[in-house]
């Protein structure tokens, strides 16, 4: 089946998919066998709100409070100062290899905005700007990212799943929570997060497939950042629009720009509302940029042309929501500043903590493999300990 789109419109309006006709000008044999004129294959929407030079469409506008606009101004900032200051820390040595989210600040905050407490979320290993919303310490991220197995400890209270560094592995797992919620009667929704690449595995598309079936209240937010690693979306799917693939499960869609807050807001919660409300699974594609690298162990310039980055630079979702809040008078630059500012004095605090707590114990090594160590690995254990001892290693 062919797809064709009615609306290029960056407006909200539907992206119609009708079956293609055969060389007599009908609906294909197959659906005439099926005693069909024409297959209905849903419609889905595209969303934008505010536009790349902070123009918002009034319509749409969800004129949130002025308290909640600055609480995600500042949600924003702090995702993008602690991505900045990890960065040089990788380089120094003192972070290990960790996925850097520049310029997908509006994806991560937004589709977190609408979650409550109760409701879940299982992120993709590129969102701890929205770990940062939903509770978890910055010292704690830190550790994670350093190789601590603390950092990986759900904080008390926050309804979160630890990412998988497997690609996809986490999405079939998301969906399995999802369809519990709905067999206990919990009115709690899921809300999963992965990006372009990770929606070629096939756990995604099974996984998307069980949540139609069994109706399980589960949002996906697939991040199409352009680039699976090296590989460019164009490279790794036979559509340009990842969200046709939502309609061809059953599932209820949407397309919106990635780098803008509102539209980020708005698409979530409809969609969060949708799987609350006993309607099914629902599919969001964020469209933004991965400006920065896939991860610290790689090199973009290799593969890809950076002045597509700097096309991005000028989409910035930061850039963009602050000349929307300075229209509305909600915050000045210098108010802008005075905040990127107190979010690195929080983020070298934190720091602080994090050098206090990542020291190694080399005694632990053993110590989380086995619930009893087999004997094999208890005489491998005790020989360590002696040569620890030996060289008067704590």
């Amino acid at each position: 089946m062919t797809t064709t789109s009615k609306s290029r419109s960056r407006k909200p309006g539907p992206v119609e998919m009708t079956a293609p006709l055969d060389s007599d000008g009908d609906a294909g044999s197959t659906a005439r066998t099926m005693g069909q004129d024409k297959i209905d294959l849903g419609s889905v929407t595209d969303l934008s709100i505010l536009d790349a030079n902070g123009t918002v469409d009034n319509a749409l506008d969800p004129k949130l409070p002025a308290a909640e606009l600055k609480r995600i101004h500042r949600a924003m900032v702090m995702t993008r100062k602690l991505d900045e200051r990890m960065l040089r820390m990788q380089r120094q040595g003192e972070m290990g290899t960790f996925a850097p989210g520049l310029g997908q600040e509006a994806t991560q905050i937004g589709q977190v905005y609408p979650l409550t407490k109760d409701d879940w979320y299982s992120p993709s290993y590129r969102s701890f700007g929205a770990q940062l919303w939903r509770g978890w310490t910055i010292d704690g991220l830190m550790l994670l990212w350093d190789g601590y197995f603390e950092g990986f400890t759900i904080p008390d209270g926050i309804n979160d799943l630890p990412f998988s560094i497997v690609i996809g592995s986490h999405v079939g797992p998301a969906v399995g929570v999802a369809m519990g919620m709905r067999s206990r009667g919990d009115n709690n929704v899921m809300l999963v997060n992965y990006g372009d690449g990770a929606s070629s595995q096939g756990i995604v598309a099974e996984a998307m497939n069980f949540a139609a079936v069994y109706k399980a209240p589960c949002v996906f937010v697939c991040e199409n950042n352009g680039w699976a690693i090296s590989v460019p979306s164009e490279n790794q799917a036979g559509v340009r629009e990842l969200v046709r693939r939502g309609p061809a499960y059953g599932i209820e869609s949407i397309r919106v720009d990635g780098n803008d807050i509102l539209a980020m807001i708005v698409a979530t919660q409809r969609a969060v509302e949708h799987a609350r409300a006993g309607k099914g699974p629902y599919y969001i594609e964020a469209q933004t940029y991965r400006m920065s690298l896939h991860t610290t162990a790689d090199d973009p310039k290799v593969y890809r042309d950076e002045t597509q980055v700097k096309q991005w630079e000028a989409k910035c979702p930061i850039a963009r929501f602050e000349t929307y809040l300075a229209t509305k008078g909600v915050l000045s630059e210098a108010d802008c500043e005075r905040i990127g500012q107190e979010c690195e004095q929080e983020i070298l605090a934190s720091r602080e903590v994090f050098r206090e707590r990542a020291r190694a114990n080399p005694r632990e090594v053993f110590d989380y493999m086995f619930d009893e160590l087999p004997a094999e690995l208890l005489e491998q254990k005790e020989e360590y300990l002696r040569k620890l001892e030996r060289k008067g290693l704590e």
